[in-house]
């Protein structure tokens, strides 16, 4: 992502390449719009509805430390108004025939599983290159990064315009999902850290909900998870179905072709599933236009990042419930066991989470 760019740069020297460049001035340029948030609630100028949010941010974020015990530090007590959708843009890639993900590799942060731009034409620019090379890819807009607590000593990652008016819930769990970030990071494993951040959101966001939000916000909030539940498990017959074809491809050469004919096949169904599932829905249609375009453009990169999310994040849920769950001393031993992992080779990591 373009913080782990940013941290690759800052800490190496290394601002001259281009890459390194863009991600140094992009993020010195947000650095430089985030304002306390105090100052931002007494503005004037601000609207209510952002005051409102921003004084609840920090209730989040203090829950954050008090009771899952996330660090407590200068990140998300800023507020930096981007004009912009996104933070970044983030490209990810991987071949036709195996759900593999393109990694690159930083100085002193390791290897991860995507690439951020801070200009969406960049980030275009890039996937053209890639796809030149064969290669599926994908540009997606991310609202929020995590420079992983290197930088709090500079005023630390701030609260943005592009999530901070997210409903309540998705608020509180972006903010422990990047918190999360800060206190675990195992070098050349995403799928390890981003599965492990995925598990304290859903974890602290349903607490979060339960102890501090209004019967409207749960009910809608619990609504929204259903409907992502259901997505994820067709996401993930549809991984396995794609993982089941390109299996045979790799076992018989012949199939170098007639495989194309059967993964064309898979996607058709998961399309028509998906629009199957869509209409269950109801509601206003524009509310799903994001996952819409993500599920036309769907392709190889789109469940490798997927996968990155939310293969692993099982095996966090069942660690956090056998670590004596939802107690301050259940999450302080969560964390313990989360560090004992982190301290095991990558395979086996994967083999002790999906045990």
């Amino acid at each position: 992502m373009a913080g782990l760019a940013l941290l690759s740069a800052l800490l190496t020297g290394c601002t001259s390449a281009g890459y390194y460049a863009q991600a140094v001035n992009g993020h010195l340029s947000l650095m430089a719009a985030a304002r306390p948030v105090s100052e931002v609630i007494a503005d004037p100028q601000t609207s209510d509805a952002l005051r409102q949010r921003l004084a609840q941010s920090q209730d989040i974020r203090r829950f954050a430390v008090n009771e899952l015990l996330l660090p407590d530090n200068a990140s998300y007590r800023r507020y930096a108004d981007l004009h912009r959708p996104s933070a970044v843009w983030s490209v990810v890639a991987a071949p036709p025939d195996a759900l593999v993900a393109k990694t690159w590799c930083y100085p002193v942060i390791g290897c991860a599983s995507y690439r951020g731009y801070f200009s969406e034409a960049e980030a275009r620019a890039e996937a053209q290159a890639l796809q030149a090379e064969g290669l599926e890819v994908i540009v997606q807009g991310v609202p929020a990064y995590s420079t992983l607590g290197w930088l709090n000593w500079a005023g630390g990652d701030p609260l943005l315009s592009t999530f901070i008016n997210y409903p309540e819930g998705e608020l509180a769990r972006l903010v422990f999902h990047e918190l999360s970030h800060q206190l675990i990071y195992v070098r050349d494993d995403s799928s390890f850290n981003e599965a492990f951040a995925t598990a304290v959101e859903r974890l602290g966001g349903r607490r979060w909900l339960a102890l501090h939000a209004s019967a409207a916000a749960r009910e809608a909030d619990a609504a929204l998870e259903a409907r992502r539940d259901a997505f994820r498990r067709l996401v993930r017959q549809t991984r396995g179905e794609l993982v089941a074809i390109f299996e045979k491809k790799s076992a018989d050469p012949s199939m170098d072709r007639s495989y194309l004919a059967m993964k064309k096949e898979v996607m058709a169904g998961f399309r028509a599933r998906y629009a199957a599932l869509r209409a269950g829905w109801g509601g206003d249609p524009a509310a799903y236009r994001r996952l819409d375009a993500w599920v036309s453009g769907a392709n190889n990169a789109s469940f490798v990042s997927q996968a990155t999310y939310d293969e692993l994040v099982p095996g966090f849920m069942r660690l956090f419930e056998r670590e004596g769950g939802d107690t301050p001393q259940g999450w302080r031993r969560f964390y313990d066991a989360v560090n004992h992992l982190a301290g095991l080779s990558r395979e086996e990591r994967r083999r002790a989470l999906k045990e």
